[in-house]
């Protein structure tokens, strides 16, 4: 064995305790959210823990040992004066409010299903074969629509529809649109709400999902306005659609250049293909960072997976960076690719032929 320097040592095994830390915490925000504890605890109110234990119906031991590990996380306040507990405005948007733009509870159960899928991942890894993503547990499901909604709400509609040339005033005035990849369906309510005189139609492989976006719609009283259909995304029917959205699902699919053929056979004269990806540099140096720890994380476990569980199997994974996404689009017989606007956490391209 190598001797180490125990200044490092110490100091990698210091990180260590955060990271075992932050999964276990992990653990206990999925619970909280499912038993709503956050929730009832959203206006502020410091409460104790009988009283949390009496509003919650929750045996008051397990609410005591809850809040304890969350304050510990930083995730709760608590008062050592008055015994009680809180969440600040900032805690309770990440954890409580379910359409606020922070909400950050569907990326804990995201991690949830890596762990639970994880001896899958490990029989991928030995064999070279893929995971699809219908194969995954159902809290990835759900789980990817609450992490990603936060950032439709904030963005999809106030910034990046109008970054596209021309295309809000498309919107506005009726357009047809497919949204490809619609998993749960967040971004197309999302943009059948904000867009009552056009069209949209989701497109999803996995039925489950569809199945789910179906309900979601006529919860949100846009059904009349937007259809959800089971296909694949280089088989979707239709022709002549102003746009074709797909958001963050590019880089899953085993021939994204094959459904990029497709979707510039589907694009009305003028369209757009609007492609919305994770952020990521060209460069890995670059993503070595706490985002692109996450985004090789999930690409592991998830995203290169189910790339390689496909034909072709080209396995852009989550971090692809802008240079490769280009070619996806010129190989595809686009001329014209063009990063219309950017967040910390996305890429936003504008496509058309």
């Amino acid at each position: 064995m190598r001797e180490p320097d125990m200044q490092k040592l110490d100091a990698l095994v210091g990180r260590l305790v955060g990271d075992v830390g932050a999964a276990m915490s992990g653990a206990l925000v999925v619970l909280g959210d499912k038993v709503g504890l956050f929730k009832a605890m959203a206006d502020g109110t410091p409460m104790s823990v009988e009283q949390l234990a009496a509003k919650t119906g929750i045996k008051e031991r397990y609410v005591r040992e809850w809040l304890s590990a969350q304050a510990a996380a930083d995730y709760i306040v608590y008062d050592e004066k008055t015994d009680r507990f809180s969440l600040t405005a900032e805690q309770a948007i990440v954890f409580a409010e379910e359409n606020s733009p922070a909400f950050f509870v569907g990326a804990f159960e995201m991690v949830q299903s890596m762990w639970m899928d994880e001896p899958k991942v490990t029989e991928a890894f030995r064999t070279g074969k893929g995971l699809g993503w219908h194969e995954h547990s159902t809290c990835l499901f759900r789980g990817t629509e609450r992490f990603f909604r936060p950032g439709y709400n904030s963005h999809l509609v106030n910034e990046w529809i109008p970054a596209l040339a021309g295309m809000d005033e498309k919107l506005k005035a009726g357009a047809n649109v497919a949204d490809v990849g619609c998993g749960h369906g967040a971004s197309t309510i999302l943009m059948a709400q904000a867009y009552p005189a056009s069209h949209f139609t989701g497109f999803d492989y996995h039925g489950p999902s569809i199945e789910r976006a179906k309900a979601a719609a006529k919860e949100a009283g846009v059904a009349d306005r937007v259809t959800f259909e089971q296909g694949k995304a280089a088989e979707f029917p239709g022709r002549d659609y102003d746009m074709v959205a797909m958001f963050d699902c590019l880089h899953d699919m085993g021939d994204p250049v094959g459904a990029g053929r497709h979707v510039k056979e589907t694009l009305a004269p003028n369209g757009t293909w609007l492609i919305v990806e994770p952020f990521a540099h060209d460069h890995l140096k670059d993503n070595l960072n706490p985002v692109g720890r996450v985004y090789y994380g999930a690409s592991t476990m998830i995203c290169t997976p189910a790339s390689l569980s496909q034909e072709v199997g080209l396995g852009l994974g989550a971090q692809a960076g802008e240079r490769k996404l280009r070619k996806v689009a010129l190989d595809a017989g686009f001329t014209h690719f063009r990063r219309a606007t950017e967040t910390p956490f996305n890429m936003v391209f504008e496509v058309r032929a």
